[in-house]
């Protein structure tokens, strides 16, 4: 009986593996309408509209300290696929006049919604032709922007902040290259760090990728460590505001299951309509052990665009 016993154990350990590897799209009858209401574009950002989201992270101010978690934009940043950003400086006038006033400007050609630090807004990703609260593709795009759902309905946040430093649980300062973050890390992280998660918070994962970030950028954008399915679809039941991190997904890519093409992005932003942000420069907050802050960030009013680089930041 011990081999068969054996068997079992093992077969046991891997259907929860198994169990998360098979996850597929909810159909549209299930996951619309949205939580928040046919019709809207707000998604995760109508927890703005409570007062106490904001008062919950001014309480949080207590020495006035800022810490930016935004990487500058520059030519030595790591670009995913065929993205791209480029400056060219422009002399623009020598003015006449006395005090002989010159001034210079800048042309800017690139993609501001998914380039550096970058906020992901709800048409940024689809399920075959569907987005969030199940607007259609072809309903809502043009060449133009798109109509619903654009990243300047998102408008100004602050909230608390709470940084789960899983890479500093698991006792290194980098993940692996392809590990999957589970709900037992994201819970032993908030138990070894002692905070818990409210409702309208901002949810920051350190990974430790983000130490790559203009320095390996080939290794950078090749695969990364993040959160699963199963620790994405925990966190969404913490009801945030956003979901950040120091790498370029959010989530552990490729998937395990290679029939899929970064799910966690359709579980955050098409199925329950909360935001991502990405790219995120953690080094500071992390080695503060600054688990708990007031988080700040507004992204570009880009009108119709499917998300914007921020600049956000840390405030205690």
């Amino acid at each position: 009986m011990r081999p068969i016993r054996s068997a079992f154990v093992l077969l046991s350990l891997a259907l929860p593996l198994l169990a998360s590897a098979q996850w597929r799209p909810p159909t549209e009858a299930q996951r619309c309408p949205s939580k928040w209401g046919a019709g809207d574009e707000r998604g995760s950002g109508n927890h703005m509209k409570n007062p106490e989201t904001l008062l919950r992270g001014a309480r949080l101010i207590k020495t006035g300290e800022v810490i930016e978690l935004g990487h500058v934009l520059g030519p030595g940043m790591p670009f995913f696929g065929p993205r791209l950003l480029n400056m060219i400086t422009k002399r623009t006038f020598m003015n006449p006049g006395a005090n002989a006033r010159g001034s210079n400007e800048e042309i800017m050609t690139g993609e501001f919604g998914q380039v550096g630090t970058q906020f992901d807004g709800f048409s940024h990703q689809t399920h075959g032709e569907s987005l969030y609260n199940c607007f259609k593709q072809a309903d809502i795009s043009t060449r133009s922007g798109f109509t619903k759902l654009g990243i300047e309905k998102v408008g100004m946040l602050f909230a608390r902040g709470v940084l789960l430093d899983v890479a500093g649980f698991k006792g290194v300062e980098i993940l692996g290259d392809t590990y999957e973050i589970t709900v037992a890390d994201l819970e032993g992280t908030l138990a070894k760090q002692a905070v818990k998660i409210n409702p309208g918070d901002a949810i920051i994962i350190n990974t430790g990728w983000g130490r790559l970030y203009g320095k390996d950028n080939a290794r950078f954008v090749k695969s990364t460590p993040g959160v699963g399915t199963a620790a994405a679809e925990w966190l969404v039941k913490q009801d945030p505001l956003l979901v950040g991190s120091d790498n370029w997904p959010i989530e552990v890519s490729p998937n395990p299951d290679k029939d899929l093409s970064l799910p966690v992005h359709q579980i955050f932003l098409v199925v329950a309509g909360v935001h991502l942000l990405e790219n995120m420069k953690l080094d500071e907050l992390v080695a503060k052990k600054a688990y708990e802050f007031a988080f700040t960030m507004q992204p570009l009013k880009l009108q119709g665009a499917s998300g914007s680089t921020v600049a956000p930041a840390a405030i205690r």
